[in-house]
Parts: structure tokens; sequence; C-alpha cells
């Protein structure tokens, strides 16, 4: 999803474009989003971890101002806290730099505050097929479960951002907690149909390569989308 005269959009990679220093960012490759008006300079930020203030800079740098964030699911690589034996900097960080309201689907609230400390003033909860606009660009939620409880994709003209949910050749982990082996199988074989084979997935990993791909590409080329049963399902997912 390029920039358009309006639409300002950047995906950011870590260990590359923020956090440079970080070899845990680098070998975790987590995409952060920014989502913005270029007429009104408005942006927000999808899964702000690992480099807020390195964020911030870019969007200094670009003369945009953050007016929100906007959050795929409560895993702290993408909104900070501890895993993996690391501690990863992310929403509170954001909130004591430049406090912006806090995205999140209903279902992932609970989450978000038990891993990042945040408060429900901090919160705005989302539901499925909710709109949201920075400046005059629209911002469409679809609640897509399975690899968390409110795991959420973002879609954006023609760009999905999809978190953890969809990767271009796999899809999210569901042994972690909140992980539903069952519920990301409805979710990739119902839930993401509807979208158009013609819009560009933007995975929360750089997982396979590439940055980004059409989602027909990715259907035609990913294992997870040509599972034909429930049952040889959870023996792929080892469920």
């Amino acid at each position: 999803m390029a920039d358009t005269e309006r639409l300002y959009f950047k995906q950011l990679l870590t260990g590359v474009d923020v956090a440079q220093a970080d070899p845990s960012a680098k070998s975790m490759a987590n995409f952060i989003y920014l989502i913005g008006d270029r007429d009104t300079r408005e942006c927000m930020v999808v899964d702000p971890a690992w480099d807020i203030d390195g964020v911030l800079k870019i969007l200094g740098e670009d003369d945009m101002t953050l007016t929100g964030a906007l959050v795929t699911h409560y895993h702290p690589d993408h909104v900070g806290g501890h895993i993996f034996g690391m501690d990863i900097v992310g929403l509170p960080r954001l909130m004591e730099k430049n406090p912006v309201p806090v995205y999140v689907n209903k279902h992932e609230a609970e989450g978000v505050k038990q891993v990042t400390g945040l408060s429900d003033s901090d919160l705005k909860s989302l539901d499925s097929e909710d709109k949201l606009k920075v400046g005059e660009i629209e911002i469409s939620c679809l609640h897509t479960p399975g690899h968390t409880p409110g795991s959420q994709c973002f879609r954006v003209e023609d760009g999905l951002i999809a978190g953890d949910t969809l990767f271009l050749q796999g899809c999210g982990r569901v042994d972690l907690p909140g992980g539903d082996s069952e519920e990301l199988y409805h979710t990739l074989t119902k839930r993401l149909t509807k979208i158009q084979n013609e819009v560009v997935l933007y995975p929360g990993h750089n997982y396979g390569g590439k940055a980004s791909a059409p989602l027909g590409t990715v259907r035609a080329t990913n294992h997870y989308l040509n599972i034909n049963s429930l049952e040889d399902w959870f023996q792929l997912m080892g469920s």
C-alpha cells in the first residue's frame, strides 16, 4: 500500500528501521505501521513496541502528529512487556512520551492491561466491523480471534494489516496463552474469505522474506489457507 496523495503509510521493521541496535528486535522482526492523513497531519501507530523514541522521531521528521495507537493483539512484542526473557518497551513508554487513546478489541482489553499495566481510561474498546478515522482516512476493524481472543486486523484502502493472524507463509501460533486453534481455523476459512484477492496483506512479522503480498498470492501459496477440514487443521497445528 503505497502513499497516495492523502494517505500517509509506513511499514517499519524492528532491527532495521527502528531499534537498530537491539539484536532481539532484529531477531523477532516485528512490523510497526504508521497510518495518517497528509492533509491534517494526524497519524496512528499500529503495535508500538521495541523503540518508541525511534517511532516518534520518524513522525516528527515527517511533521505528523500522533493521535492514537491501534493494537492487533496483546502479546508483548506488539505492545511492550516481558516475553521469552526479553523486556520490551511499548505502550507504557508511549503513554509517558505522547499519551494517546489506545484502541483494542473488546475481547483483548484485559490482556492489554495485564501485559502493559495500562488502565481502563487509557483504552478504547472496539468491536468487529467498527470504523475509525485518522483525519479523513478510514480504518476498518475486523475481529480475527484464534492467535488471541481479541486479535484484530485493520483494513486501510487497499491494504490489510493483519498482526499475527496471518503471515505470508504461515499463521499465528495457538500454543501461547489465549490461543484457540479452532477459532483460528474459522478465522482463516470464514472471516477472512470476504477480503478481496487484490487487497495487500501486511503481516505483523517479516517471516518469509517479503514484507507484503496480495491476498490472492497468499491464498495460492500459504499452506495454512488450503486445509480442507478441521480434522486436518488439528493435525497440522498439533492440537
